[in-house]
């Protein structure tokens, strides 16, 4: 959870809330709020903007203003003389004002991770990209997976798992992604095109998972010629 001014954003249940009260926003415009946010109070380039919301297409600009008015609107963001969401001319965007982040105390001691065969892979609090752009915190170098393949959201509330847009799309427990994020369970197996992995979660109580046999790391996927 997020809190800037008299507003909290939870990335993770896709929730934005002014005084307590729920704020609806269009998935693209929450979407642009989330980068904002995590950027906080950096400007944001519109070439980053439309990399992330619109992942391998090609948008015009005249797009991405059009999500900045919609965004200043929920926000009421009117003041020209100190506004919330400042516009760098011909660079980018920025949430001009401080945020705070919660951490729920059920969060605790909580911890999060992938399983690829053997290795471990952690997940950190917020927002976690899967793929195989460089920036990416969770980096799988496979012709299968898109450089920006989906993302992996962690508050206190729990782990959603989100699609964005990858070429060979990405399945929890043998079922894939549509546009909706989807809950991660401890155990939950996942493919990120043709590369599994497990999501696993630990904390105080939580169960020691037992092995049997030894363990297989992820076959990599055939190269297309």
């Amino acid at each position: 959870m997020v809190r800037f001014g008299a507003f909290s954003f939870d990335a993770a249940a896709r929730q934005l809330r002014r005084d307590g009260v729920s704020v609806h926003l269009p998935p693209k415009v929450f979407d642009l709020l989330g980068m904002l946010v995590e950027a906080a109070p950096r400007v944001v380039g519109k070439r980053e903007l439309h990399d992330r919301l619109w992942p391998g297409g090609v948008v015009a600009d005249a797009t991405l203003v059009a999500l900045v008015k919609q965004l200043r609107k929920a926000l009421g963001d009117q003041d020209r003389s100190t506004p919330l969401l400042r516009t760098v001319n011909r660079v980018g965007y920025a949430l001009d004002t401080q945020t705070q982040r919660e951490q729920h105390a059920a969060a605790g001691n909580v911890q999060h991770w992938l399983l690829f065969g053997q290795r471990r892979q952690p997940l950190a609090a917020g927002e976690n990209l899967v793929g195989r752009d460089l920036d990416a915190q969770v980096q799988v170098d496979a012709a299968a997976v898109s450089r920006r393949h989906a993302r992996i959201c962690i508050t206190g509330e729990g782990c959603l798992i989100e699609d964005l847009g990858s070429k060979n799309g990405t399945f929890v427990d043998g079922q894939r992604l549509g546009t909706a994020p989807a809950a991660l369970r401890d155990g939950s197996q996942l493919l990120f095109g043709t590369v599994p992995a497990t999501y696993r979660e630990s904390g105080p109580g939580a169960p020691t998972l037992t092995h049997h046999g030894p363990a297989r790391g992820p076959r990599s996927p055939m190269p297309r010629s």
